[in-house]
C-alpha cells in the first residue's frame, strides 16, 4: 500500500472561550487543535488548524494554585530566575499563562514554532478575527 501525503492547505479556524473553564483542558483541547489530531488526515508533520482564545484572563484554575503555582523565567545573567506566581503572572499578563501551558503541549521543533503562531490568545472577550468566521468549540 503506497503512503499518502496530503499537501492541501485546508486550515480552518475555531474559537474557544476560556472563562470558568480549567486552564489544562483548554490548553490540550488548543493543542490538538494545533496539532491537526481532530482531523482523519492527521499526519505528525503537517500543521493543524488556527485557534482563537478569548476571556484568557478568566481561566479556572482549581485548589491552591492561584497561590502555589510557580512559572520560572531565567534572563540570562547571574541570578537571573525570575519566579512568578499563577496570581502575579496573571495580573501582569493575563494571556501568558494559556500560552505557557499551550506551548508545552507542543513540539520543540520548527514546526511547533510555527503552530504557536497559528494561536491567537486574548485577554478580553472581542478578537479581531471574525471575518475568518471561526467555528466555537465547546468543552
Amino acid at each position: 500500500m503506497n503512503t499518502i501525503f496530503k499537501n492541501e492547505k485546508d486550515q480552518k479556524w475555531y474559537i474557544i472561550d476560556a472563562s470558568g473553564k480549567p486552564l489544562g483542558r483548554v490548553a490540550a483541547k488548543a493543542a490538538a487543535i494545533l496539532r491537526g489530531k481532530h482531523k482523519a488526515t492527521f499526519t505528525p508533520d503537517q500543521e493543524g488548524d488556527f485557534v482563537v482564545i478569548i476571556n484568557a484572563d478568566k481561566v479556572a484554575v482549581s485548589g491552591n494554585k492561584v497561590q502555589d503555582k510557580l512559572y520560572r523565567h531565567y534572563t540570562g545573567f547571574v541570578r537571573g530566575l525570575r519566579t512568578y506566581s499563577f496570581e502575579k503572572l496573571i495580573a501582569r499578563k493575563p494571556t501568558e499563562p494559556l500560552a505557557r501551558t499551550i506551548s508545552g503541549m507542543l513540539p520543540k521543533t520548527r514546526l511547533g514554532r510555527k503552530m504557536r503562531g497559528n494561536l491567537k490568545i486574548y485577554a478580553g472577550s472581542e478578537h479581531p478575527h471574525a471575518s475568518q468566521n471561526p467555528t466555537p468549540i465547546e468543552l
